[in-house]
């Protein structure tokens, strides 16, 4: 019989007839390595789905027409269930499901006392023929029917097994609530690489869309598909976004695009012309919009994620999005005239104005002899390995659940499956001859690029039951062994995998998987060893950002791709991705990490809107955990540093003085509120317990730019806006991601938003405290590239801040340069926020003397007067301002705590913004 049956499924003819897979009970996706192993497949019947157009009689439930179950919508699918979904095929032999259920977090509890809710559950039938089960995950909850009592609950019990088996289980929440696991914990080649600034973030993007091999999925709060990859333009034409999404559709790429469709009242991004001119670019390119304000009732909330993935093989989130003025460089230009880095309404500054029309894209919008633009600083973060894989299943749960509410009739708008492994070379294994170098001129020469062959074989080419030797699982290497007919056509070979799914690795148990911090945040080996070597002080200028094939720059605005631990965290609830559950696991882990800090934290933010505890208005409680941490450090007389950086002003047009400005003032107000006015502030509590020393713990600073608009023309300021979401703890772990430090963002309910918590694997010698201290190669190395830009650090200063919380850092080089730059830009503009301006009067008074002096200046006093005057023994001497800049160092200012101090920021009954809720602005 062996004999026979070897012969029998040696004939790839008779194998792969529709018959034979039936029997066998296997599909086009069984043996497809990127989903994962085969599980369950079998013929089962469903009602909810639209009639599948197909005269087969086999689809009937039985031979006859005479019983009214097959003439009540019920028809037969085909499903397929894998690790991490169960998907509904039309046949065996399609790819593309009619519909697909993605296993996600469920409820702790079904209400009922009975547990947490089954993912799978039996139905009792009042008719004694019908045998079902239902699947409830997330907000759907779909029935179907299989032939025998028996099959149902096999069913139910793999489906259940499937969602909750270990590493992933996707139905239970991980560490912080979140719905992926800790990755990295073995060596399943996780690993990151940070980028600073939108120069190093974008050239990194292009390089990896020029290289998709299958897929594209991109999903954005502003998407400009007019944007420049590369500068300067002119000599960059085919770095354009629509170009390079057309050069690669053109070539079989598939890409899939998630656009966040805003309320037009309230925002002038217009996603509708960026739909409309993605759409014109080729039949390959598919673009969602989402959500629909009237049917779901949202109005306040926004899609806030950055996230661009190519061919699951490589992963890009931040802060950055793939639009207008957020390309810049360390060097942070406020002018550009004639344009050559800023074409169009890419010299952008929403402070003096947003563009109310993007067709025009080459057309400037701000008079670039007047106006500065606002520099961008940002930081972004690629991912490979499984944390890649955890965005992509997030965005798979987002497409699919907007197709579902958008266009669930659009056969050009496909339900899209989540993939459970890596099948391109760099995960299958490190050889070099799976390495392909490719060489790109412009620039960014001896890039190492894996290239992916996930979905490069047509399945015609791949056979459906592949031949093997008996022993081919358990080879000695581990490797699967070949035997001519487990390859794709580009001759890498499929790996086999068991039906059952490992652990990760012997060591690891569920619990390291699904508890919360109970001890440290990172291993002992970071700890300090007795007679360790001092530091390199030449180990930053000399590291190997390139290595292990990542990006590579000579700015310092690139990190080194490293292996780490990492998890993708999130903010997402029932509206914005259709969970059950609403996920706020970054406003989870921010706590967490803040609360475990040892040493030091260092935050850059959009926003700082937090509260603490019995705070009724804001519900965030980031601020909490830092008040406890710092009065728990007081408390033990040890060094704690808590260094927060955010935007001078909000990113809103209006000055502040404008009647038109309300949002801006109220946004002010929150964050004022939140750091020193009033009994809710953490300022005025820790003034309370620590008096004048609680400066020694927490600051708050800003970054500001300078320079001519022109050759020749005047000098101009403008704050430079800080975009970034990022949080250093230790120089160990780093929090990247889109959320804000404000209720919209963390909370869950509000926002949807996407971060990753990397813990460093690979450590460095520094220093912490005056201390020998092993430092995390990514953490310390990104601390010290946005340190030495802030300061103006070149590249040989950049040991005088390895540690970062001594006094001859903090003090003599930190404040000391912040309190200096903040005089200078002072002196030479007077230039707002200052903390010389505690009225709304005083506003409008140094405004009208600054006009009268210049004849023009911008919303926020950023032009300088020809000659600077001050008075010397009675007399006046006027000097050149530059002569004053030139003392600027980098762009740290101090921010102004005492900025309309004297002011109810908060919008009036005559404001439109009084009757709008006030959660739209925290």
């Amino acid at each position: 019989m062996q004999g026979y049956l070897n012969h029998f499924l040696g004939n790839m003819d008779i194998v792969n007839s529709r018959e034979v897979c039936r029997f066998l009970e296997v599909s086009k996706l069984s043996f497809a390595p990127e989903y994962g192993p085969k599980l369950k497949e079998d013929y089962v019947m469903v009602k909810h789905l639209p009639k599948i157009p197909n005269n087969d009689d086999s689809r009937k439930c039985c031979a006859c027409d005479w019983f009214s179950c097959c003439n009540d919508n019920w028809q037969k699918v085909w499903a397929v269930l894998k690790p991490g979904f169960l998907a509904l095929l039309a046949d065996p032999f399609d790819t593309q499901p009619l519909d697909i259920i993605v296993f996600e977090v469920l409820p702790a509890s079904d209400g009922n006392g009975d547990g947490r809710v089954s993912l799978a559950k039996e139905i009792k039938e009042p008719n004694p023929l019908r045998h079902s089960f239902k699947v409830t995950c997330g907000n759907r909850n779909i029935r179907l029917r299989a032939k025998s009592t028996g099959k149902v609950k096999d069913w139910v019990a793999s489906i259940n097994d499937a969602g909750l088996r270990p590493p992933e289980g996707w139905c239970h929440p991980h560490r912080f609530g979140s719905f992926a696991p800790p990755r990295g914990l073995s060596e399943d080649g996780s690993q990151a690489q940070w980028f600073v600034d939108g120069q190093a973030a974008f050239e990194a993007i292009a390089s990896a869309i020029e290289g998709a091999k299958s897929e594209i999925f991109m999903c954005g709060w502003w998407l400009c598909p007019e944007l420049y990859l590369r500068r300067p333009f002119s000599a960059h034409a085919s770095s354009r976004l629509d170009v390079l999404l057309e050069a690669k559709a053109k070539q079989g790429v598939q890409i899939y695009i998630l656009l966040y469709k805003e309320v037009a009242l309230a925002l002038k991004i217009n996603s509708v012309y960026s739909k409309k001119r993605l759409l014109s670019i080729h039949e390959n390119v598919r673009v969602l919009r989402y959500p629909d304000h009237f049917s779901s009732g949202v109005y306040l909330w926004s899609h806030h994620e950055k996230i661009v993935i190519v061919d699951y093989q490589i992963c890009f989130i931040g802060g950055l999005d793939l639009c207008f003025g957020r390309y810049d460089t360390t060097e942070h230009k406020v002018g550009d005239c004639p344009p050559l880095i800023w074409p169009g309404k890419d010299y952008y500054n929403p402070r003096e104005s947003e563009p109310n029309s993007w067709e025009d894209t080459m057309k400037d919008e701000l008079d670039r002899r007047k106006y500065p633009r606002m520099p961008w600083h940002d930081v972004h973060c690629a991912l490979w390995g499984p944390p890649c894989r955890d965005i992509a299943r997030h965005f798979v749960q987002r497409w699919n659940y907007a197709k579902r509410n958008k266009a669930l009739y659009e056969e050009a708008i496909p339900l899209l499956m989540p993939q459970h492994h890596m099948v391109i070379p760099h995960y299958m294994g490190r050889s070099q001859g799976m390495e392909i170098e490719v060489t790109n001129s412009d620039n960014h020469k001896g890039i190492k690029r894996h290239e992916s062959f996930s979905s490069m074989s047509s399945y015609q080419d791949i056979p459906l039951l592949l031949p093997q030797e008996a022993d081919g699982l358990d080879s000695p290497s581990g490797e699967p062994k070949q035997n001519g007919l487990n390859s794709s056509s580009n001759g890498i070979p499929f790996p086999f995998r068991k039906s059952r799914i490992k652990s990760a690795s012997p060591g690891i148990s569920l619990r390291d998987f699904v508890d919360d911090f109970d001890g440290k945040l990172v291993s002992d080996g970071k700890k300090t060893q007795p007679g360790m070597k001092h530091p390199d002080s030449e180990w930053w200028e000399t590291q190997e950002r390139g290595s292990q094939g990542g990006f590579m720059d000579d700015s310092g605005q690139v990190g080194p791709r490293t292996s780490c631990r990492c998890q993708v965290i999130r903010s997402v609830s029932q509206w914005s991705a259709g969970t059950s559950q609403t996920e706020e696991s970054i406003h989870s882990a921010y706590c967490s990490l803040i609360e475990k800090a040892e040493h030091f934290i260092y935050i850059e933010n959009q926003f700082f809107i937090s509260g603490l505890s019995g705070d009724e208005l804001i519900q965030n409680r980031v601020l909490e955990a830092m008040f406890r941490r710092i009065v728990r450090a007081y408390n033990d007389n040890k060094c704690f540093r808590v260094i927060i950086v955010i935007p001078l002003l909000p990113g809103f047009q209006g000055g502040l003085d404008d009647a038109g400005a309300a949002s801006v003032r109220a946004i002010l107000h929150w964050q004022y509120r939140t750091i020193c006015r009033g009994n809710n502030s953490i300022l005025h509590n820790l003034y309370n317990i620590l008096g004048a020393k609680m400066h020694d713990y927490i600051s708050f600073y800003g970054l500001r730019a300078y320079g001519n608009l022109y050759d020749g023309g005047p000098l101009a300021s403008s704050q430079v806006y800080v975009h970034s979401k990022i949080m250093i703890v230790d120089d160990c772990i780093t929090l990247i991601g889109s959320a804000n430090i404000n209720d919209r963002s963390l909370l869950g309910s509000r926002d949807s938003e996407i971060g990753v918590l990397i813990e460093d694997k690979e450590l460095v010698n520094s220093y912490m405290g005056g201390k020998p201290w092993r430092a995390g190669k990514f953490s310390s190395s990104l601390r010290l590239s946005l340190w030495s830009e802030h300061l103006g650090l070149r590249a040989g200063e950049i040991q005088s801040i390895i540690d970062p919380v001594v006094d001859s850092t903090y003090r003599d080089i930190w404040l000391s340069t912040a309190k200096t730059n903040t005089a200078i830009f002072q002196d030479v503009f007077s230039c707002t926020p200052n903390d010389f301006i505690h009225s709304r009067a005083a506003f409008r008074q140094s405004m009208a003397c600054w006009k009268e002096k210049l004849g023009h200046t911008t919303i926020d006093l950023g032009i300088a007067p020809e000659k600077l005057e001050s008075y010397h023994n009675g007399d006046v001497k006027r000097s050149d301002p530059m002569d004053r800049l030139e003392s600027v160092k980098g762009h740290l200012v101090s921010f102004p705590l005492d900025f309309m101090c004297q002011e109810d920021l908060r919008p009036v009954f005559n404001e439109s913004e009084y009757y709008a809720s006030p959660h739209v602005f925290h």
